[in-house]
């Protein structure tokens, strides 16, 4: 099942699993009732098809013991079952989370965010709320979401690890949304490239572009203003910050003729 589908949770899945409950079934299935079946479940590619009929052909069965056997298929199929019934309602849930966020007074604010699509947006809306006063500084974001590291002291000993307290669903949402950031933010991926430079590992160089990223919303959160990567880059080259080298403007260039030959040179300042 594994090479034969590329997701075993999928509608497919599930119709194959109520339909023939085990390999043994399938296998007796005459090629032509394989083939009109992928048609109904929406498959339209012929070798693909092809492929899985030559594959269902040559299985070979694990074992043949009729007690493992049907026990493994009624299992199988109730949850199939299952699965299709969670998806239908997962689908009710989908649509009217899109209706509340479509309505909602944050939406601009966290659509305007690099990365943040149709699952995060809702998720940072959440995560923030609407009241103001319910964070008052980016510091109390940080440590609920558990995104801020703790520090442990005792004695002489001293460690920062990864805050455990914390709600984790939030603490995942701004770890996602950062992770999804690196592909959209220019300084995101920059900041990132220099954190694992310095030997952090992945999670823990997303988790610390997190930690930034959360101020950054919790500012846009606060005045009301959605993000304007161009103004944060600005913002950046006015601290000097170490981020704000890979932005600076581009040295002017033209084509000027030397012995005989054009070359590419600065032009004065």
């Amino acid at each position: 099942m594994l090479d034969w589908f590329d997701d075993v949770t999928s509608p497919l899945v599930g119709a194959v699993l109520q339909r023939w409950g085990t390999l043994q079934e399938l296998r007796r299935a005459h090629p032509g009732t394989l083939r009109k079946f992928f048609h109904q479940q929406n498959c339209r590619n012929e070798e693909r098809i092809g492929e899985r009929i030559e594959a269902i052909r040559k299985a070979m069965v694990a074992t043949d013991d009729a007690a493992i056997v049907e026990g493994g298929k009624l299992k199988a199929q109730a949850l199939a079952d299952v699965i299709a019934t969670l998806r239908q309602h997962i689908a009710v849930y989908d649509r009217r989370i899109e209706e509340v966020v479509a309505s909602h007074p944050e939406a601009h604010l966290f659509g305007s965010l690099p990365g943040a699509g149709p699952a995060l947006i809702p998720r940072l809306i959440v995560a923030f709320g609407t009241r103001r006063e319910r964070f008052e500084s980016a510091a109390e974001v940080q440590e609920y979401s558990g995104i801020a590291p703790i520090t442990i002291s005792s004695a002489k000993t001293k460690f920062v690890q990864m805050r455990i307290a914390c709600p984790k669903f939030v603490r995942q949402t701004f770890h996602e949304f950062a992770s999804h950031s690196l592909e959209k933010s220019e300084w995101a991926r920059i900041f990132y490239d220099l954190q694992r430079e310095n030997r952090k590992l992945h999670n823990a160089a997303v988790r610390s572009l997190a930690f930034k990223w959360i101020r950054i919303l919790y500012r846009c959160w606060k005045d009301r203003r959605p993000y304007d990567e161009q103004l944060y880059i600005r913002s950046l080259q006015r601290r000097n910050s170490p981020l704000a080298g890979a932005f600076a403007p581009s040295t002017p260039l033209a084509w000027k003729s030397v012995a005989g030959f054009q070359k590419l040179t600065e032009l004065p300042s």
